[in-house]
């Protein structure tokens, strides 16, 4: 009965050609194809498990759209209008490899192959070069916002060529996620059936071949820092004051009304409140400490150190998963040494304060740090940048969602090639305002014994960005002592070195 159902249904709409295809019925697959035909567009879906495929267009008959369920590649590739578009919703790497393959085969000239996988950027711009030589255009697209997300409104960053992209836009305008033009706040209330209408859209083109997945790629990273920061500021309230999960819940509720109104501060609002339905004791306090992660934000990392961008903070937040994953090794050394017994006597209140000011402030440089990398990265692969509009994008559907980021469109609106965020008028102002308030924070940490490797790594950027004379001189001092690497002077030209003979008085210096 189901597969006559199906065909029947097949059969209504195969006259009528599909807007666009999708490879990969996972939940977010599934989901996006679900936001897809809520917009009024017909989708062709396709599984490699043929029933799955079946099943899942016959729950959802009656999208506005409409769905057609396709049984084989060649099938999904008839049912589409041309240029044929066809999003790959599947496992990054070889998996991905393999289906572009495999569909590129069956595609003519000018058909449009769309990855909405977590792909490394490095991939995407392979990709985009293997098909343009057989005349297939390719966009490697971010998409953000985890499973709701893909159904009700992602954030999404589609890279490739712009003729690629024009093609794509109604589409990916249309099943983004919406921020009111006046407040910048992302619109709610998107339900199956019954889409946001209105608003600015948190999608855009980002940039050729991989710039779209690069900027996904930063954006995860970034998302590292903000939940490290947010974990660092409920294990002071913990471990300092000794709050109640219940009573740090009220805290950040309360954040959330003001600047650090996001996404993340929200739900961690909503998970401090909840209890264990097993056990009755507080939730978090008995999930263990161990945290995963799926690579993106070592990828962060490890691009910013091969351009030599200084990215601490994103770092840290990667290195301190790393750290929770050793747990039995935590527990050895716990035992090895004396822990320090805290005993706060200072002003409570003011000191959560505090610890709202120093989140503020590492948010802060964060995302300088995240912009200034893309920054970079722009050079590295001759892409151009709109960061006013990569901050819009983010604004709405994505994880790191937030308030705060309508302050980052305004400062490269008024400065579009600003190098850092710090020295925009705004954050400057907002850092100077905290300042005290985050060193509070950094060094009772430390005299306590609390790891705070984010707040600690964000202070350390910010004292090193505004500060002239670094200790770099004597660093290249020894450079040139021990391994004749050279060295420029304060007063000659920037791009001229010398070297000094060591380590016998009077040598020569030489001009190199």
């Amino acid at each position: 009965m189901l597969s006559n159902v199906i065909n029947e249904k097949v059969g209504t709409m195969i006259n009528k050609k599909s807007d666009i295809g999708l490879i990969g019925l996972a939940v977010m697959g599934q989901n996006l194809a679900l936001n897809i035909a809520d917009h009024g567009f017909q989708i062709s879906v396709y599984n490699r498990t043929e029933s799955k495929t079946k099943q899942f267009a016959a729950n959802n008959g009656n999208t506005p759209g409409g769905m057609v369920a396709t049984s084989t590649l060649g099938t999904l590739v008839d049912s589409l209008s041309k240029p044929r578009k066809i999003i790959i919703m599947v496992k990054a790497g070889a998996a991905t490899d393999a289906v572009i393959e495999e569909i590129a085969e069956l595609l003519d000239a000018g058909d449009i192959v769309i990855d909405g996988g977590n792909a490394k950027w490095t991939d995407t711009i392979r990709r985009e070069q293997a098909l343009s030589v057989r005349g297939l255009r390719f966009i490697g697209s971010g998409v953000s916002g985890g499973e709701e997300g893909a159904r009700f409104g992602p954030s999404l960053m589609p890279g490739g060529t712009r003729e690629a992209w024009e093609h794509l836009k109604p589409i990916w305008e249309a099943i983004a996620a919406k921020v009111d033009i006046d407040t910048g706040q992302e619109i709610q209330g998107a339900s199956p059936g019954k889409p946001i209408v209105g608003g600015i859209p948190c999608t855009a083109y980002i940039g050729p071949n991989g710039a779209g997945h690069y900027v996904k790629m930063v954006h995860n990273g970034i998302e590292y820092g903000d939940m490290q920061m947010i974990c660092e500021a409920y294990d002071l309230m913990r471990s300092v004051l000794g709050l109640s999960p219940a009573e740090m819940g009220e805290i950040f509720e309360h954040w959330n009304k003001g600047r650090l109104n996001s996404f993340l501060i929200e739900i961690t609002a909503d998970i401090l409140k909840q209890i264990d339905p097993e056990t009755g004791a507080p939730f978090v306090d008995i999930v263990l400490d161990a945290a995963g992660q799926k690579g993106t934000g070592k990828w962060t990392s490890t691009d910013a150190l091969e351009m030599g961008v200084p990215a601490p903070t994103i770092a840290e937040a990667v290195f301190a998963r790393c750290l929770s994953a050793i747990k039995t090794e935590r527990v050895a050394a716990s035992s090895l040494f004396a822990q320090r017994k805290i005993v706060f006597d200072g002003d409570r209140q003011a000191f959560i304060d505090a610890i709202e000011d120093a989140l503020y402030c590492s948010k802060v440089c964060s995302y300088a740090q995240g912009f200034q990398q893309m920054r970079y990265a722009q050079e590295e692969y001759n892409w151009s940048l709109n960061f006013a509009e990569i901050a819009q994008l983010f604004r709405g559907g994505c994880i790191i969602r937030a308030g705060f980021l309508q302050k980052i469109v305004e400062a490269y609106e008024r400065e579009p090639t600003l190098a850092n965020l710090l020295l925009d008028p705004y954050f400057t102002k907002a850092i100077e305002a905290a300042d005290g308030s985050w060193r509070n924070v950094v060094s009772t940490a430390a005299l306590n014994g609390v790891a705070t490797p984010t707040f600690s790594s964000s202070l350390a950027y910010f004292d090193s960005y505004r500060t002239a004379l670094l200790p770099q001189n004597l660093l290249q001092a020894q450079r040139d002592y021990f391994g004749a690497h050279t060295y420029e002077r304060i007063d000659k030209p920037r791009g001229e070195f010398f070297h000094i003979d060591w380590p016998e008085e009077g040598r020569p210096q030489i001009k190199l």
